[in-house]
């Protein structure tokens, strides 16, 4: 895989490109820049598969160079590596297609599963599981991983994506945005309809009582639970169940 590196701090660079090469020694850095203007005059020479740039550079900035890069008709996957937390810069991020945002001091872990999912994708490897939540985001960024364990252990109790936030030292907005690209849709929805997908289950098997279910799946109050119900599935519970007798 091809790399090139837009970074104005030298050591920021260096940083990025020894970390990169660490994971493996198949990745090419074919070109680390200071600032967009070079980036986008090297892009179109040297053709990379992947352009990891700094938001703020001289003469030119990262959503600039991606701007730019996107009129030039160049074809990269782009990630923004910032030490900025923000929510308007990450929403104009999405609406260019930017494949990754990263936040400053980015981790190895979280970096070599962003450069496994752009082979991934390279190699037109798609394949799913069906097992934990995890399992089923094997791509998904290491921040809305660790929100999916959090999910899949704690459904039964409050979940509040601001103290899930607080706890994984982003902000809100950031694990907003992140959740929404990977998940396909927001937290609280999802939260929403995974304990509904619990709560399926339990109706079928009749393990549990019926009138229990909701308060084994995370809501305080049975009302509630028919109204999402209905909203996530189409159909109240007992049109449900009567479409599901044996």
């Amino acid at each position: 895989m091809r790399i090139l590196i837009a970074e104005d701090e030298q050591r920021a660079r260096r940083g990025l490109k020894n970390l990169i090469m660490s994971i493996s020694g198949e990745y090419e850095i074919v070109a680390e820049v200071p600032d967009g203007k070079q980036a986008l005059e090297i892009m179109q020479i040297v053709k990379p598969d992947v352009v990891f740039t700094d938001l703020k550079m001289p003469y030119m900035g990262g959503l600039e160079l991606i701007k730019a890069a996107k009129a030039a008709e160049i074809k990269a996957k782009f990630v923004i590596v910032s030490a900025y937390e923000e929510f308007e810069v990450a929403r104009q991020a999405i609406s260019l297609g930017v494949y990754e945002y990263l936040v400053k001091p980015i981790m190895i872990e979280e970096v070599k599963e962003l450069m496994e999912r752009l082979e991934d994708e390279k190699t037109g490897d798609h394949s799913t599981c069906t097992g934990s939540l995890k399992e089923q985001y094997p791509n998904a960024h290491p921040l809305v991983r660790k929100s999916l364990s959090f999910i899949e252990s704690g459904y039964a109790s409050k979940i509040s994506q601001k103290e899930l936030a607080e706890s994984l030292g982003v902000s809100q907005e950031y694990l907003c945005y992140l959740f929404n690209k990977d998940v396909g849709m927001n937290f609280s929805r999802f939260v929403r309809t995974y304990r509904i997908d619990l709560a399926k289950k339990l109706l079928l098997s009749q393990a549990v009582p019926r009138e229990e279910i909701p308060y084994k799946v995370g809501f305080s109050d049975s009302k509630y639970f028919n109204k999402v119900f209905r909203e996530i599935e189409g159909i109240s519970v007992a049109e449900f169940l009567r479409e599901n007798e044996k």
